[in-house]
């Protein structure tokens, strides 16, 4: 999948790619034409960076039903020739998902569709993972022969059929047609479920990588083999150094950290590291000097894993430095520094947007930093990364860091965080949005009886509502 294009934040397409509560405000008082295919291509061409992070399918499902959108535009782009030719899952993804909101929201419409794709569709997989939720038992019976078809009845199709099966994100459907009144249906079922949980035991009983018993070296080679198949191995191989190396092997492992292969540096770097070993600072100082991007790399995350005294301290002095070490320390003084390194934590902030821009990854942890040492000359910087980001979990990120600094925060940007498409923003925003905006009363009311919206948001709104429904 291809990195989206995002629209301006102050444009209406682009608020609702973010998924900013703005988005939602703006297209309920923007003409109804406008507003509904600025919708339609943010379900169409799904404009997350990472669709396992963010959320967006119940922020457009409610302003479809805000809108009394048809879902025309869905059904074309779900049954259109490309679906064969482009088999990838984030084509229509979020589009299924969005349907799956509408149909517990009670839209026939939406649920039709489902049931057609898990037909006939390419991504039947994920449409049926939508209704195994939502859809009752008569509608998943008629699903069984038409899901059944997919596969063929010789060797291959019914080991293809069995890890399907075993793989199953909802097993719900598999579980009602194992026991199907229809022969042919229960009867394919049940022998793909005893498959797939004989595979699952028979991996089991041959797992992979190193023994016990094996030697520091052996683990080394293990790594440096991921290596040469373009897999990182060294988090896992670190943690067998753990197991199998002594006292007597600490030379080995140092020298290894200094100059040896690229997965003997990096899992000796791991290891040295979050074994505190008393030189894992220097080495990875020297790693940043002269090592590979891959070595770099692991010496970089190696040092923000340290939790030590001395690895806090020795971050003060190199959060001034302009390569990754440098970026490294300032993000360990943002998770572990105190009162006296909000200075250094503010500056990394401001370079971070400076050099890469809102959507930096660094911006995380450093938005978060600002946040927990209560930086207030932080809010125009956050205030900035909550408006332009494209990431609206880091935008969540930077709302929990406004709401800690910023003192306009409950009267500004918490109100339209309200609709925010992420439930931790707007739980947020249920705790602190000031009540004096008859926006807020009302929308803390309906997220109350939403029955789609999450446990925790109700519990943060129900804080703010008395007995009697009034706000507090």
């Amino acid at each position: 999948m291809f990195d989206p294009v995002i629209a301006p934040s102050g444009t209406l397409l682009g608020l609702l790619q973010r998924g900013r509560g703005d988005g939602t405000l703006h297209a309920l008082t923007a003409p109804r034409s406008e507003a509904l295919a600025a919708l339609n291509h943010c379900v169409l061409r799904d404009p997350r960076h990472d669709w396992q992070v963010e959320n967006r399918s119940l922020y457009y499902a409610r302003l479809y039903l805000d809108l009394h959108g048809e879902l025309d535009a869905i059904e074309a782009h779900l049954f259109d020739p490309e679906d064969v030719l482009d088999t990838d899952e984030s084509r229509t993804g979020l589009a299924l998902a969005v349907l799956g909101h509408l149909a517990s929201y009670g839209r026939r419409d939406a649920l039709d569709l489902l049931r057609r794709y898990a037909a006939h569709g390419t991504n039947w997989a994920w449409a049926l993972d939508e209704l195994a939720l939502r859809d009752d038992d008569a509608g998943l019976r008629a699903l069984a022969v038409p899901v059944l078809a997919r596969f063929a009845t010789d060797a291959e199709g019914e080991a293809e059929l069995a890890a399907t099966v075993r793989d199953a994100f909802e097993p719900r459907p598999w579980r009602l047609w194992a026991d199907d009144p229809r022969a042919s249906v229960a009867t394919r079922v049940r022998a793909a479920q005893e498959a797939g949980s004989f595979d699952r035991w028979q991996r089991q009983m041959r797992p992979g990588g190193p023994r016990p018993g094996w030697s520091v070296q052996a683990v080394f080679e293990w790594a440096q083999q991921g290596v040469e198949r373009g897999a990182a191995l060294h988090v896992p191989a670190a943690r067998c150094l753990a197991a199998v190396a002594g006292p007597e092997d600490r030379t080995e492992i140092v020298r290894a950290a200094q100059d040896g292969t690229e997965g003997a540096r990096c899992t000796a770097l791991r290891y040295l590291a979050d074994s505190d070993d008393p030189d894992a600072l220097a080495l990875i100082e020297g790693a940043v000097a002269t090592g590979s991007t891959a070595v770099v790399e692991a010496a970089v995350d190696a040092f923000e894993r340290m939790r030590s005294l001395a690895a806090v301290d020795r971050a003060r002095g190199w959060a001034r430095r302009p390569d990754p070490l440098g970026a490294a320390a300032g993000r360990v003084l943002a998770c572990r520094g105190g009162l006296q390194d909000r200075d250094l934590v503010l500056a990394a902030l401001r370079e971070a947007v400076r050099g890469e821009g809102p959507d930096a990854p660094t911006l995380w942890t450093l938005v978060d930093g600002a946040g927990r040492l209560g930086i207030a000359c932080a809010a125009p910087v956050l205030r900035h990364v909550y408006r332009e980001t494209a990431s609206s979990h880091l935008r969540g990120r930077a709302a929990r860091a406004l709401a800690a600094t910023d003192p306009s925060y409950g009267s500004g940007f918490a109100v339209e965080c309200l609709w925010d498409c992420e439930e931790t923003t707007r739980e947020i925003a249920a705790r602190h949005a000031e009540t004096g905006d008859t926006r807020v009363v009302e929308r803390l009311r309906r997220l109350a009886a939403d029955p789609a919206e999450e446990a925790e948001v109700q519990t943060a709104v129900r804080s703010r509502i008395g007995p009697e429904g009034t706000a507090v």
